[in-house]
Parts: C-alpha cells; structure tokens; sequence
C-alpha cells in the first residue's frame, strides 16, 4: 500500500520523509494494518521516519482484539546490518519489532528473521513464522524487489494531488524553477475519474488558483 504523487514519486527529490496522504488514505491504511498479521518496510524508510505506523482508530483496534490478535501488527524491518538507534520512537511503540537480515544482531528487536537469498524463501520464512498477510510500507526500492519477483498478491495506490518533480519524472527538477506552489496542498483538484476499459482509469485534474473563479479550458 503506497501514496503516491501525480508524477509517480513517493517521496521529495531529495528524499527523506514524505506524509504525502491525508484523513482518508490513512483510514484506509490503518484498516489494512488491522488486516494484517505484519508490516514489512526497508530499513531506509526507518532511518526517514525513525518509526512506524500504528492503528489508531477505536473500532479497528477493538476488531483486532475481539478476534483475539494483538493490537498491533507485528513489524518487520529488512535491513543487511539491523544497526539502528535505540533513542528512535520506533523502538518505544507499542508493537513486536521483527528483524529482517543476515546475522542477528537483536538489540531492540524480539525476533530475527534470516534474510535468506530470495523473496520467495524470505516469505516463506515469515510464514512459517506465522505471518501471512503482509502489509508493505515502504519504500520504494522494496516494493521494487517485490513486484520483481512477482510476490505482490494486491496493489493498493493513493494518488496524492501534488507534484514533487525530481530526476526521472516529467515534471521538471524545483531547481529548474518548479513553482512552490505547483506541489502544495490543495493545489489540484479532481474533477473527473473515467473508466476507459482494459483495468485503465482517467483522473483529470484541475489547477487551483487564487484568482480560479472555476473557468477551465479542456484540452480537448
């Protein structure tokens, strides 16, 4: 599960952390964080945020506990040295930390996971561990792994009104003169979604301005 920006991007071109969902995706993140057993993230997306996501919301932490689960799905951190500092919040939230890597080095984490040579035997792994609806966070280059090794079962995908640019994207570099504005908040407003058949969706956006008095010339 991932919010994305309209240009494809999960996070700004210089990287680092990116709260790029509002009320709703975080609704519907938490629910899929009560479905699951774990959730998996890279050990970048820790070093960014220095924590995980947690339930929140009353009824969905009531529903875990009513069928007899922890209030918090376990998470699971890869990482290939599992090195991290202990002051960070993560290690104060109230869930299981697993860790996901070659050796066990487990200071913070309750249990460790050999990271083995393939997703395919690393998921079997965390199966046979009892964990088998999983749930991934983030980032970028692990969800990448995954789709690579066709172990992705469901794709759900926050499309995020803002533009971050950045290499690789076709919206242009902030230092080529993107405007500031162009990425903020309530700078773009759906106005239309259309099936187009074949599983493809047309979400037409329009830009939000501050003389906008709702005039729109369509493209087409």
């Amino acid at each position: 599960m991932l919010a994305i920006s309209l240009d494809g991007r999960l996070a700004p071109p210089e990287g680092g952390p990116a709260q790029l969902g509002g009320s709703g995706d975080r609704r519907v993140l938490e629910e899929s964080l009560a479905w699951a057993d774990a959730s998996l993230m890279g050990a970048g997306t820790l070093r960014a945020h220095r924590c995980t996501c947690l339930i929140r919301e009353p009824d969905l932490l009531q529903r875990r506990l009513d069928h007899g689960r922890s209030a918090q799905p376990a998470s699971v951190v890869v990482s290939r040295s599992g090195d991290f500092p202990l002051h960070w919040p993560f290690f104060e939230q109230p869930l299981q930390r697993w860790l996901m890597a070659p050796e066990s080095p487990l200071r913070g984490f309750q249990r460790w996971i050999p990271l083995g040579s393939s997703w395919m035997e690393r998921l079997a792994r965390l199966e046979g561990a009892g964990i088998r609806r999983l749930v991934l966070l983030g980032g970028a280059k692990l969800a990448a792994e995954l789709l690579q090794a066709d172990c992705v079962d469901a794709l759900q995908l926050t499309l995020v009104p803002k533009l971050l640019g950045g290499p690789h994207t076709w919206v242009p570099q902030a230092h080529r003169g993107l405007p500031s504005l162009q990425g903020g908040s309530g700078a773009w407003l759906l106005e239309e979604t259309t099936p187009l058949g074949g599983g493809e969706l047309l979400l037409s956006y329009r830009r939000q301005r501050e003389s906008d008095q709702g005039g729109f010339l369509s493209p087409n």
